[in-house]
């Protein structure tokens, strides 16, 4: 079942798959996947952690979350574009020590945040 994403304001920027790994945009793009606990962009790129439901950048601060763990009210979904064929995924490079991880949001936009790890222009 895919998975809705949200901003840190409530707005959905995303989605992960039915593979319980990759990440769409709303525009149908696949920006990034998970490894355990690791966070890639589809160029190979470390971009961030997600860990119970909460998406993390390099500092540890938060960008995004699934909708139960949403701090506020959360705007309706959009009509899903259909997804664009994926680009073969180049190789991960070695994932970051994670920091402590902050119950603050990061002031960076989770589409933007998710973007950094896209391939081609999105």
């Amino acid at each position: 079942m895919e998975t809705t994403l949200y901003d840190g304001r409530g707005h959905p920027i995303a989605y992960i798959a039915d593979d319980a790994e990759t990440i769409y945009l709303w525009s149908g793009h696949a920006v990034a996947y998970t490894v355990d606990e690791n966070l890639y962009g589809w160029n190979g790129q470390h971009i961030g952690w997600f860990v119970d439901g909460v998406f993390y950048n390099m500092q540890g601060q938060r960008v995004g979350s699934i909708g139960e763990r949403c701090p506020y009210a959360k705007y309706a979904q959009p009509a899903k574009y259909a997804k664009y064929a994926k680009y073969a995924k180049y190789a991960r490079y070695a994932a970051y020590a994670r920091p402590a991880l902050s119950s603050s949001y990061s002031g960076e936009p989770f589409e933007d945040f998710l973007k950094q790890g896209a391939m081609g222009t999105v």
